[in-house]
């Protein structure tokens, strides 16, 4: 049963016999000199321009026709953000192959597991022991940059008019990417998507956006892109700036941004509510001191304003030289954040605000192509993420799930598909919409935690490998909206007593949460859980509790699931606890 429904139509379409790798090449040919991307090199920031990308993506594909890879290939991409793991994609995607991107940080079982279950032909890896890695898939591997010039050469027998036969013939409904997402339990899935599905979700928010994608001729567009490309965000949102003439300034992970920002001036930025959070603690590390607390609060004072439509009682900021120093960390020129991936604290965003950026709130996940609804200028309603992205309809089920439907939809996870393009994209997320369409997450249904970073943590794999230590009991894990992971652990009593007795505690007085020794003896459990999954996605810290959760205590159902909504509030001071610095 539908209990809301609210539909935007698309503001542009992608045609039946077009394929992704096209926009390179019509970018050379019509404004050649262009810059598409900019690298920081010993120099400064160096210009690559349309024209010479494209020459770049052309004779990589070349090679990689050379080397044997065609149409439906699977070819695997390990690596940082750059322009090389970009020029690596668009080969791909030039003859109709399939990227498969992995996390950089991914752990040696995820890697194996991505390559077991796609079956890559070829990769591009940022490193020899990455090459190790991916095991057989690295018979036909190649490092990113590094072994372009040599991949290039071996492409010098093909014809350029065969390269250019095999991007023609891609067709937009051809499946493009494999991305492996989180799900409830055990090892990632993948979602496959089409070109068709990419380029809706990139140029229908370009379209949305066109104020903050294309500025004046003289004072253009560009941005800074730290997002991981093995990330669909990041990837869709570098295919929409390629597409719209953005240049992009490419940093390899978000810890460089703030020192990239006042060089490189950005216009606006892509990215989740952690960095803003980095940025914001980096401003006052940098500029605390003297009237910086009261200056911060003028400005969450007047972004607030802003933000709501109210008149400001703030006034200027209290020190006018401390508040143009916040601007020129930023770069002086930005205006625009788009914010996707998890829920902003209010006070960050009332802090960009009072700073004149607006903070562009967004929603998505990896099955609908990152994108599902957006706010705009001018129609950025706070506490909510937009409305539906042009071409998309967002509808409440009966039970408030958020059910989504779309071209940006994909259409199943690899390998035999089966999602219709007229069914709906059950979310697992929970939401209502307003008069205007604007989306409001109320909660989750589905047990994946979204970090502050825009991580996706499936919590089952890490509670269960803990579980495993003799001595834990029950392992709930925390993180959504926060920086990082970490875990309430409660103890079996009969084994504790064994380890008492052997270690000389005395119980009398309760759990010794507190003793270094049963820390460090549950240590090795959560270290044990945190191999299985990256950095982003470890347990952090952790904090032993006095009791067992129960059914009693209404901390787990009857068939002894847990409530974790229930146990975050009952233990929400020692939560808060574990994110104190």
């Amino acid at each position: 049963m539908i209990r809301q429904e609210y539909r935007v139509p698309p503001l542009v379409t992608m045609a039946d016999t077009d394929g992704l790798a096209n926009v390179v090449y019509e970018a050379a040919a019509s404004r050649p000199g262009a810059a598409v991307f900019s690298r920081l090199t010993a120099g400064g920031w160096r210009d690559l321009t349309c024209e010479g990308f494209a020459a770049i993506v052309h004779g990589l594909a070349k090679g990689l026709a050379a080397n044997g890879i065609g149409a439906g290939d699977r070819v695997l991409i390990l690596g940082a953000t750059s322009w090389e793991w970009s020029a690596a994609d668009f080969a791909v995607l030039s003859l109709g192959a399939v990227t498969v991107p992995v996390y950089p940080t991914s752990s040696a079982e995820q890697v194996r597991h991505i390559v077991a279950d796609s079956r890559p032909r070829a990769c591009f890896v940022a490193s020899a022991e990455q090459r190790e890695l991916v095991g057989a898939a690295g018979e036909r591997s190649w490092l990113l940059g590094a072994s372009f010039e040599e991949l290039i050469a071996a492409g010098a027998t093909v014809d350029d008019d065969e390269i250019t036969r095999r991007r023609l013939a891609v067709r937009a409904d051809d499946l493009a990417t494999l991305v492996y997402t989180s799900g409830t339990t055990g090892m990632p899935k993948g979602c496959m998507l089409t070109h068709r599905n990419i380029f809706a979700a990139a140029a229908n928010v370009v379209e949305l956006l066109d104020p903050v994608f294309r500025r004046s001729p003289e004072d253009p567009a560009s941005t800074l892109m730290f997002l991981p490309l093995a990330h669909v965000y990041g990837r869709v949102a570098l295919f929409g700036c390629v597409w719209a003439g953005v240049r992009t300034g490419l940093v390899a992970a978000p810890a460089e941004l703030p020192a990239a920002l006042p060089v490189f001036r950005p216009t606006f930025l892509i990215g989740v509510p952690y960095v803003l959070e980095k940025i914001r603690k980096a401003a006052r590390q940098a500029l605390g001191g003297a009237g910086y607390e009261a200056t911060e609060a003028a400005v969450i004072a007047a972004g607030r304003a802003e933000r709501h439509g109210e008149a400001s009682t703030a006034g200027v900021a209290a020190d006018a030289g401390i508040h143009r120093q916040l601007r020129a960390m930023l770069g002086g020129r930005l205006d625009h954040v788009i914010a996707g991936g998890a829920s902003l604290e209010p006070s960050t965003a009332d802090f960009f605000a009072g700073l004149g950026v607006e903070i562009i709130g967004a929603y998505g996940l990896t099955e609908a192509s990152s994108t599902v609804s957006m706010s705009a200028p001018k129609a950025n309603r706070p506490d909510t993420v937009g409305r539906p992205v042009p071409g998309t309809t967002i509808a409440i089920a009966g039970d408030g799930e958020i059910l989504v439907r779309g071209a940006q939809v994909f259409p199943g996870y690899w390998p035999d598909g089966g999602h219709a393009a007229t069914e709906w994209l059950a979310t697992g997320d929970l939401g209502r919409l307003d008069e205007d369409g604007f989306l409001s997450i109320t909660g989750r249904r589905k047990e994946i935690i979204v970090t502050s970073g825009g991580k996706n943590v499936a919590p089952a794999p890490l509670e269960d490998r803990v579980r495993l230590h003799p001595l834990v009991s029950n392992c709930m894990v925390v993180g959504e909206g926060r920086s990082y992971v970490t875990a309430l652990i409660t103890l079996d009593p009969a084994v504790l007593e064994r380890w008492a007795a052997d270690n000389g505690v005395d119980l009398t007085g309760g759990v010794p949460t507190e003793d270094p020794r049963l820390v460090a003896e549950i240590a090795t459990g959560v270290e044990a859980a945190n191999r299985l999954v990256s950095r982003a996605e470890s347990i952090r810290r952790f904090a032993l509790l006095p009791a067992d959760f129960s059914v009693q205590q209404g901390h787990m159902t009857a068939s002894l699931r847990l409530r974790r909504k229930a146990i975050e509030e009952d233990f929400d001071a020692v939560v808060e606890a574990l994110y104190r610095s």
